[in-house]
């Protein structure tokens, strides 16, 4: 049983990868079928446009993800990068997901479905100036951020005991 969580995270990214193109595939194709079937006033402008991008994504998660393997004797060389992984890949799981919910809400409601594709980069935007503020809030004790400088704003309670006593002592031995 050697490397048996490399092995397990092989077959994990195998499954998660073919699922994940059977499921394009299908929104696609769907996407597709009815545009050029019921020949709806679809535009396929917005369609390249906003799809593109996402299939770049899955393609670069293919391209980390797919396990490697020896072409000798078969024997698996790397299994991939680990696809559940939080940061950047989880928000490329997350654009991904949201597109499919896009594609699938154009094929039922229309091309102004498309306009909830707008959510995404909203939500970057709103990432960054959440992060930006606690980080800004974060640093306010050690004199930037807020304008305050230093720890006036916020004393512990051993601090407000030391205050009481008389301020804290020093001793030397």
């Amino acid at each position: 049983m050697a490397q048996k969580a490399a092995k397990t995270l092989a077959a994990r990214n195998s499954s998660v990868l073919l699922r994940t193109h059977l499921i394009t595939l299908a929104l696609h194709a769907l996407h597709l079928l009815l545009h050029f079937t019921f020949n709806r006033p679809r535009s396929l402008k917005y369609y390249y446009i906003l799809a593109i991008p996402t299939l770049l994504i899955e393609f670069y998660l293919d391209r980390i993800g797919r396990p490697r393997h020896n072409p000798a004797d078969g024997s698996l060389r790397s299994p991939g990068e680990d696809l559940g992984a939080a940061g950047l890949t989880e928000y490329m799981w997350d654009v991904l997901y949201w597109t499919w919910g896009c594609i699938g809400a154009v094929c039922l409601f229309g091309d102004r479905a498309w306009w909830l594709w707008v959510v995404v980069p909203s939500y970057s935007v709103w990432l960054a100036y959440s992060t930006f503020t606690g980080m800004r809030s974060g640093l306010a004790g050690f004199g930037g951020g807020d304008g305050q400088g230093g720890a006036e704003g916020a004393e512990s309670k051993r601090q407000k005991k030391m205050e009481k006593r008389g301020g804290q002592r020093m001793r030397y031995r």
